[in-house]
C-alpha cells in the first residue's frame, strides 16, 4: 500500500477471538503509526510493526513523505476488521511537534 503525503487511513481495529491482528513491513518513505493512547511511532524502510488483535490504530504518510509498507492480516479466529472516525487533522498536525 502507498500513501502520498500527508494521507493516512482512519483509526480502526483487527479484532479476533484469538489469533489475529496484523504486520506491517515499512518498505519505502517516511510515515507514521499510532495506537490509541501511545505517542505515534516513526516508521521507516526495514521497519517493522506488530498489531495486536483488538488494539485501536492507524496508520500513513508524514506530511512531507510518500509512505509504502506491507501489509499482512494475521490468522485468527472469529477476525473482523472495523474502521472508525477519520484521524482528525488537529491530531495529525501534532505528530512530530
Amino acid at each position: 500500500m502507498t500513501f502520498e503525503p500527508g494521507c493516512r487511513n482512519n483509526w480502526h481495529i483487527h479484532h479476533a477471538k484469538s489469533g489475529g491482528g496484523q504486520l506491517l513491513i515499512c518498505t519505502a518513505g517516511s510515515g507514521w503509526y499510532q495506537e490509541e493512547g501511545k505517542d505515534a511511532v516513526i516508521l521507516e524502510p526495514d521497519t517493522i510493526i506488530t498489531i495486536l488483535a483488538n488494539v485501536k490504530h492507524w496508520h500513513g504518510a508524514k506530511k512531507d513523505s510518500w509512505f509504502s509498507h506491507i501489509a499482512v492480516e494475521v490468522p485468527g479466529e472469529d477476525t473482523e476488521n472495523v474502521w472508525l472516525d477519520p484521524v482528525s487533522d488537529e491530531e495529525y498536525d501534532k505528530l512530530g511537534e
